[in-house]
């Protein structure tokens, strides 16, 4: 099976080498011409993930007319507020393949999610699914055992996908819940900033426990309010990320959550992250407007905004949370 991965970033180049394992002609398309030559040149992703060789049957190319050339799949792992201008490229290639978005994130420009932005551009005829889960490049490059979950509005997509992508360290769950499987996978970005804080502050492990606690109950409350079924949250594309993206080394959400911690500005932290992307940063606006425009109770979430675009200090915000009104625990 031809599949073509869109783009050349960490996330997109481990799952081209998983595909590349399971025996598929691949084909890993960069923005950059000069990047993909450099690729090339040495047959590693030295930007996003040096030190790993890329499989020899991989094939890398910055032509996307020729990338999508009669293939079968379609992997788009463009960050989220670029993903309109690549479905759009998609548009003008006139291109019928199915479309698989591993991106986790809301538009800040219209709220939607990926798979409204793709029904848009593409049709809501046009075959899509999401794959998300707790999962990180850094690790699956090296062939750490992973569990993710597709879906998908098409069920024949679905499996499909899953068959393509499974093996003995890729394991794939299906999944009905489409607006629920989107919303936990871009909402935890948020709460993972929030952990990083925590993180930078030098506050202990009762601490995050509470915030990751409480902010799987936001998640499953603006889910809830947006179409997804509360128990989506507590499965590997809610739960599940949120665990592994609020603890680990290599999330680059709770990276900028622990430099804001420490009291670096917003403009220091971009300049620190280079090339990569924090999509918790755009989603905490775009969550925040959703919350504000379905009326739903999400306090965290909320003090995030603020300490991001409003110039809160995160003590002022920790603070606020821990001496808010009395409540009974509920969800």
């Amino acid at each position: 099976m031809k599949i073509t991965v869109l783009s050349s970033g960490s996330w997109g180049t481990a799952l081209a080498k998983t595909l590349c394992d399971n025996n598929h002609d691949v084909h890993l398309w960069s923005r950059s011409q000069e990047y993909s030559d450099a690729m090339e040149a040495k047959r590693e992703n030295f930007r996003y993930l040096p030190g790993f060789p890329l499989p020899d049957s991989l094939h890398l190319t910055a032509d996307l007319a020729k990338a999508i050339e009669n293939t079968d799949l379609i992997v788009t792992s463009t960050p989220t507020q670029y993903v309109r201008h690549s479905l759009e490229m998609l548009k003008e290639h006139k291109t019928t393949a199915p479309i698989c978005n591993v991106s986790k994130g809301i538009e800040v420009s219209s709220l939607q999610r990926i798979s409204e932005i793709t029904s848009e551009i593409l049709g809501e005829s046009h075959p899509f699914c999401v794959l998300v889960g707790p999962s990180h490049a850094e690790e699956l490059i090296k062939n750490m055992p992973t569990a993710v979950v597709v879906s998908s509005q098409f069920n024949y997509l679905a499996k499909m996908v899953q068959n393509v992508f499974m093996n003995q360290n890729f394991r794939v769950y299906t999944s009905s819940d489409l607006v629920g499987v989107e919303l936990g996978g871009a909402l935890k970005n948020i709460f993972a900033i929030a952990a990083g804080v925590i993180d930078g502050l030098g506050l202990g492990d009762n601490t995050k426990a509470a915030l990751m606690t409480r902010g799987n109950v936001e998640m499953a409350r603006l889910g809830r309010a947006l179409g997804g079924f509360e128990e989506t949250f507590n499965g590997l594309s809610g739960i599940g990320d949120l665990i592994v993206t609020c603890t680990s080394k290599h999330s680059r959400n709770r990276s900028v959550g622990e430099m804001l911690g420490k009291g670096l500005s917003m403009d220091d932290i971009k300049a620190k992250l280079g090339h990569s992307v924090a999509e918790g940063v755009a989603t905490t606006k775009s969550a925040y407007q959703l919350a504000q425009q379905y009326k739903v109770e999400v306090p965290i979430i909320e003090q995030c905004y603020q300490v991001l675009y409003e110039d809160r200090s995160a003590a002022e915000a920790i603070n606020y949370l821990m001496t808010r009104d009395a409540k009974q625990e509920r969800n």
